[in-house]
């Protein structure tokens, strides 16, 4: 869970509709969402908006560019150890942060926290992502440049509705920002990297790391995005869920051959949201019995 201040956005923007052959034909889905966006992960198309250009805050789905910038980091090594430091855990208890609970002075790769960032939504491995990629002679400006690192990718993918100034969503000023287009954007271009889609897809994860007194540690974590395992065909991305937010949602399907990326925000219903999008642009009708995965008890919620 999240906190942080309301954002102020523009002007309020029509939801857009669909094509009108496709509109006469069935009517569209009803939306919980205040921000949505679908995009044909094929062709780049764009299929649904709702608000799509509207700024609004994004919680932990930040972390999918925390993911993409580590794994576009060039001669990024994946099997990197980087010791967990006190200061990861002390960051999430004083944020009330959602965590992967990484123990202070274990040895965790960089694949291992990939898993910890994006399944239970660990905050402590988004602030040891950064730390580890980002440059500098102290953490604090190791995690400024990290920062960075994303503002410069999202200039780079021709995103002007997006700023980052938080390496996991935490954003204090609220000046963390997305648009559902901007941030379908971002989600499609992590989503081309292997093992990302690897992480993703994961319902859960399993792996043990060294500790600092040479013995083993096994940690389990559980994906926070109940659509997998619930929607036939999901396979991603990332929850997010902050007290300006709202419960927010990127995920991806692929359903009667249509591959979708869509991204909800701000959305008190996000998972049928999703579900009502993928049905509607596959031609499938799955959302009407969907039962959400249950997590297990102790499982970070996000």
């Amino acid at each position: 869970m999240l906190t942080g201040t309301a954002l102020v956005a523009p002007a309020t923007q029509a939801a857009e509709s669909a094509p009108a052959a496709k509109a006469a034909a069935a009517a569209l889905p009803t939306l919980s969402a205040k921000g949505a966006f679908l995009l044909d992960d094929t062709t780049g198309a764009k299929r649904y908006g709702k608000a799509a250009d509207i700024r609004r805050q994004m919680a932990s789905t930040t972390k999918i560019m925390t993911a993409a910038v580590v794994l576009n980091t060039k001669g990024i090594d994946l099997n990197r150890q980087i010791t967990v430091k006190q200061t990861y855990r002390d960051y999430v208890v004083r944020e009330g942060a959602s965590t992967a609970d990484l123990r202070t002075g274990d040895k965790v790769t960089i694949r291992q926290l990939l898993y910890g960032l994006m399944l239970p939504s660990g905050c402590d491995a988004a602030y040891a992502l950064a730390d580890a990629v980002g440059t500098g002679s102290t953490v604090a400006a190791r995690t400024k440049s990290f920062i960075g690192k994303m503002n410069a990718k999202a200039k780079e993918l021709g995103l002007t509705n997006t700023k980052f100034d938080s390496f996991d969503g935490i954003s204090a000023a609220g000046d963390n920002y997305t648009t559902p287009r901007d941030l379908a954007t971002i989600a499609q271009y992590a989503m081309k990297n292997s093992t990302l889609r690897t992480v993703v897809k994961s319902t859960s994860y399993k792996t043990t790391t060294p500790t600092s007194t040479g013995g083993t540690r096994t940690y389990t974590w559980y994906n926070t995005n109940q659509l997998l395992g619930s929607y036939t065909g999901a396979f991603g991305v990332k929850t997010g869920t902050g007290t300006a937010a709202g419960p927010c949602l990127i995920f991806a399907a692929t359903r009667n051959g249509k591959t979708h990326i869509g991204v909800i925000l701000n959305g008190t219903d996000r998972y049928n949201d999703a579900a009502k999008l993928l049905d509607y642009y596959s031609g499938a009708s799955a959302a009407k019995t969907m039962k959400l995965r249950k997590l297990p008890a102790g499982a970070q919620r996000d």
